[in-house]
């Protein structure tokens, strides 16, 4: 089995259905955020925050490095800006299959609502900040992007048979 790698926006679903995705196909599941932090010994926010965008982006970069290593066949989420870097694209094409998991504005809103946890959200109207940055984004995710899996009114067994078939 080849890597399944997650990507899509924030709020879009990628460390919930992939956990639950590799739960099903008994695989184990990563989250690139949660490696970083744990190899930083720091939260994301944290990180931004104390070093900047761009060293967290140049951290992503190298935990896909890292991946390339690593046996295959896992689920992998990667965040949300991950897939920006030309050189992350060519790396996830690499590691795997890339499943985009799209939703729409009012359904990342509706998830994001509250969430103090995202450096690239906070300030300003939400739903202003997240058409801004699907907008600066989308044409990233569409160029990694193997498959695409709409997660909007879906729950979570509908999400992850439509995702099994591409674990194989």
């Amino acid at each position: 089995m080849k890597n399944l790698i997650l990507i899509g926006f924030m709020g879009a679903g990628k460390t919930t259905f992939g956990k639950a995705l590799a739960a099903a196909v008994s695989v184990p599941f990563l989250d690139t955020d949660d490696v970083i932090e744990e190899q930083q010994q720091k939260k994301i926010s944290a990180i931004f925050a104390d070093s900047g965008e761009e060293f967290f982006r140049d951290l992503e970069t190298g935990v896909l490095r890292q991946l390339l290593a690593a046996p295959k066949g896992m689920v992998i989420a990667v965040g949300g800006g991950l897939p920006v870097r030309e050189e992350n694209r060519a790396l996830l094409r690499k590691l795997g299959t890339v499943v985009y998991l799209q939703a729409r504005t009012d359904t990342l809103v509706e998830r994001l609502q509250g969430d103090s946890t995202r450096p690239k959200l906070q300030g300003g109207d939400l739903r202003e900040r997240i058409e801004t940055l699907m907008k600066q984004r989308g044409a990233a995710y569409d160029d990694a992007a193997d498959q695409y899996v709409q997660t909007d009114g879906k729950n979570l067994e509908d999400i992850v048979e439509e995702l099994k078939a591409y674990v194989l």
